[in-house]
């Protein structure tokens, strides 16, 4: 699920109407005082007035947004499109000025937001026909780039359907889409895609690497789903021709033919940009605030034992399956850093610690592995400070699934669709009580949290670990 079709070509879209928007506003205004040869009694003042549009951005931003100008169907038909850009041109005019009016201070003191009517009616008329061109220019770009195999979704057709001929045959760069390979019976493949033809999933995966699949059919859908997650790759259900479409997703087309994109997470497209920000905020916020406390913690780690590394670096899992170096505050002995529980407690001779260490949810209690102080900062939770800096670095999220090991991926069943997001600093098993829960109870708060993400669940998850940090809840 690394990429979704068009999802950078709406990006552009976005910035290319907020300039759009602007540049609009500024020529009626240019237009008004320059060229429109009647008296007008205001003092011109372009880069004010472009500055109070600017700042009103957003609230165009959304009225394009709510008018589904950003859906696949609306770009995909012209004259709903350009019928949506006239609409939001009106609209989004008539909507500023009753935001500036209710709330700008002193109604009678202040500048109107249009010094004068004919400039409004002229930002109306500029800004569809600046809009119209600027996603012309836009589209034809990146029709350029699609027609030679620039940005394309390497997508993979599964399924014995009639849809799956015809997505062979139909699918065009245009589309976004590129078919690299089918997993289908050979009455559903025509002769020129035999070269590309494959027995199982599993095989085409493995050599073919792709972003996307696309299933048609009702056979095998659970196996082809979880296949697709496990693989990292968005998943497409195409029903079969005779099959009545009844669901809550909005249904694309390709070729003619319906598909439905079923995602494993709601945290995708532009919802992860979002929280991206978030997580730069407020981990650049925590990280301002813990600073002297983590030199503090740094220089005792030193006076206690001045050869051994103060932060501790535990290869860990996010996103995608990458492995990155989670920064902690060394709590455990130097001779048994880096080791697993296993590996510490058969090095120490006593190695039936470890059924209890896992029995007990990966905890013991006075665990000999760890100094006074590391047992200190585990209980306070201060010896994981040190990843607000994992955060800013983009490698975890404030919030998500336990960072796992490489080596408890094994343990994990459904480890495909917990690593379809960003790892957490803290997460939902953290706060539901941490290690008083069972190994089974926190992959499943994970996986809950994974299929039912939203910015809500997140502001819950923060203000609850804020509450369990300070009361110790779960901390051993």
């Amino acid at each position: 699920m690394r990429k979704e079709p068009g999802f950078a070509y709406r990006i552009f879209l976005i910035l290319g109407d907020a300039a759009a928007i602007v540049f609009s506003f500024a020529f009626a205004y240019y237009f008004r005082t320059h060229i429109d040869p009647r008296v007008f009694y205001f003092t011109p003042g372009i880069w004010d007035f472009m500055a109070s549009q600017a700042l009103l951005l957003p609230i165009w931003l959304i009225i394009l947004a709510s008018l589904g100008l950003y859906s696949r169907y609306a770009l995909s038909h012209r004259s709903v499109e350009y019928w949506r850009l006239f609409l939001a041109s009106i609209i989004g005019v008539m909507a500023i000025i009753a935001v500036y009016d209710f709330f700008a201070a002193d109604p009678i003191a202040r500048e109107p937001l249009f010094p004068n009517r004919a400039i409004a009616a002229y930002a109306i008329v500029f800004c569809f026909i600046v809009l119209v061109i600027t996603r012309s220019i836009i589209r034809a770009v990146r029709q350029f780039f699609l027609r030679r195999n620039v940005g394309l979704i390497r997508t993979l057709i599964v399924g014995d359907s009639n849809n799956t001929t015809q997505l062979l045959r139909g699918i065009s760069p245009d589309s976004g889409f590129k078919v690299v390979g089918v997993v289908a019976s050979d009455k559903y493949v025509p002769d020129e895609w035999r070269k590309r033809q494959y027995d199982n999933l599993e095989t085409a995966f493995s050599r073919l690497h792709p972003h996307a699949v696309i299933h048609t059919g009702s056979k095998n859908i659970e196996a082809t789903n979880k296949a697709a997650i496990d693989h990292h790759a968005l998943y497409y259900y195409s029903p079969a021709e005779d099959s009545i479409i009844v669901q809550s997703g909005k249904v694309e087309f390709i070729a003619a033919v319906p598909i439905i994109l079923v995602r494993a997470t709601p945290l995708s497209g532009g919802a992860k940009i979002y929280k991206r920000i978030a997580d730069i905020i407020l981990g650049l916020i925590l990280t301002l605030l813990a600073a002297i406390p983590m030199l503090v913690i740094y220089i005792i780690q030193k006076i206690i034992d001045p050869k051994a590394p103060a932060i501790y670096k535990d290869t860990r899992l996010t996103r995608y399956n990458r492995e990155f170096p989670l920064l902690k505050f060394r709590s455990i002995k130097p001779e048994y850093s880096g080791l697993t529980a296993e590996q510490a407690f058969e090095k120490m001779g006593k190695p039936e610690l470890s059924k209890i260490y896992r029995k007990q949810g990966d905890y013991i209690k006075n665990d000999p592995r760890y100094t006074k102080f590391g047992s200190w900062l585990r209980k306070t939770s201060l010896d994981e400070i040190p990843q607000f800096i994992n955060v800013l670095k983009g490698d975890i999220s404030l919030i998500g699934p336990r960072a796992l090991q490489p080596v408890e991926l094994k343990d994990y069943g459904d480890r495909g669709l917990l690593l379809t997001v960003k790892s957490g600093l803290t997460g939902l098993a953290q706060v539901s009580g941490r290690r008083n829960i069972s190994f089974n109870e926190r992959r499943a708060l994970d996986v809950y949290y994974v299929q039912n993400w939203s910015f809500a669940l997140d502001a819950q998850i923060f203000f609850r670990t804020i509450a369990s940090v300070l009361h110790h809840v779960g901390a051993k």
